[in-house]
């Protein structure tokens, strides 16, 4: 029998989604808490890593991701010249296994909407409307107090509620995401013929401009500068400015850099909950628990990788003792420290003009680690 009978998840993302998926398959009662009032229909773009895809096909949804989503298994590094000069093709590194690509682009809702119809054909529920304000544990259950005035009562808690989570917080866990000094513009717009994988271009105005394609006719376009106060509605004009510089499928993602590209721009932020992300009955995970710049695109795949060790464990005890949390613990931990640390290290090194950095080392030691399953 599993640890646990009945769980609920605060977060109806990629890492609660696919805790519940996980759990409600093996016939544990699950309900998701989402504070949204209605599923998220709007959005960018998703890089996924092999090791990501790796998890997305334990849960069942690889044929519907691949089938949405548009994989590669090559790099492109361009120059910042006008022409977009291509400086090479690099075979990336398969993590999740052979048979799966290197890296899927996806819309970054498709992705949600397919675990959602998939949380929901396991069994598990979705509220919506539920903004958590009150955590309570007494040893062998919790009970959870929502803005609406409800309550209900779990074995376990799982908070999956990213970045600000609302769990995070309510356990007594005072880490939160730090800027590192970077901020980057996106846009999702018509993928140009050519674009038929990742290229970056390092230099110019930015530290980086890049695209990946997300299907057969989209693309997420993105542009990486020092972090700064930026207004939402002038993202065009911006976005537009700074791809002047460069070249090749840039010429026609910069005449779709119109209101209609949904353009956004955040910092990059990073942190990590070094030592247990749980307290008691209640265990944060995803971005709730640690969060990277996407300078190494690992954020949703190590979101993934904890939903489904915790998930696993859960299954396979019989009891929520110290002994589950140490492994959860052992298991996650180091792995999550070395993708943060990694992504950091990579925009620090642009940051400082670093022209001497170990990038394929750094990278290389990176992928062997996260070839080996979480």
């Amino acid at each position: 029998m599993a640890a646990v009978q009945n769980v609920g998840i605060v977060g109806a993302g990629a890492a609660g989604l696919a805790a519940a998926i996980l759990l409600a398959d093996a016939g544990i009662q699950v309900e998701i808490l989402e504070k949204a009032d209605a599923p998220q229909t709007l959005g960018s773009g998703i890089t996924l890593q092999g090791n990501a895809l790796r998890v997305l096909r334990q849960l069942g949804v690889w044929d519907q991701v691949e089938a949405k989503g548009y994989g590669f298994s090559t790099l492109g590094l361009r120059a910042p010249d006008p022409a977009g000069t291509i400086i090479a093709v690099l075979e990336d590194i398969r993590t999740g296994g052979e048979d799966l690509p290197a890296t899927m682009g996806m819309y970054r809702p498709d992705l949600t909407a397919i675990l959602r119809g998939r949380a929901e054909q396991a069994g598990a529920r979705i509220s919506y409307g539920k903004t958590v304000t009150g955590i309570k544990d007494d040893g062998g259950s919790v009970t959870v107090s929502t803005a609406d005035g409800g309550s209900a009562t779990y074995d376990l808690l799982i908070g999956a509620d990213g970045l600000h989570s609302a769990v995070r917080k309510a356990i007594g866990i005072d880490v939160v995401p730090q800027p590192t000094g970077m901020g980057i513009w996106r846009a999702f717009v018509e993928r140009p013929e050519e674009v038929v994988r990742t290229d970056l271009t390092y230099g110019g105005p930015c530290f980086i401009a890049g695209y990946c394609p997300t299907g057969p006719d989209t693309i997420y376009a993105y542009l990486v500068e020092k972090a700064q106060e930026r207004k939402h509605e002038e993202g065009p004009r911006i976005m537009t400015e700074l791809a002047a510089a460069y070249g090749g499928p840039w010429k026609e993602i910069r005449a779709n850099l119109d209101h209609s590209a949904r353009i956004n721009y955040t910092w990059f932020t990073r942190h990590l909950v070094d030592g247990a992300w749980n307290r008691g009955r209640t265990v944060i995970i995803g971005d709730a628990a640690h969060s990277c710049p996407p300078t190494v695109a690992q954020g949703a795949a190590m979101a993934l990788e904890d939903a489904a060790v915790l998930a696993e464990l859960l299954i396979q005890a019989d009891d929520v003792t110290e002994t589950l949390w140490k492994e959860f613990t052992d298991r996650r931990l180091d792995r999550a420290k070395a993708v943060v640390t990694a992504s950091v290290q990579l925009g620090q090194w642009m940051l400082d003009g670093v022209r001497d950095a170990n990038v394929p080392g750094l990278m290389n030691s990176l992928s062997t680690m996260l070839k080996e399953p979480a």
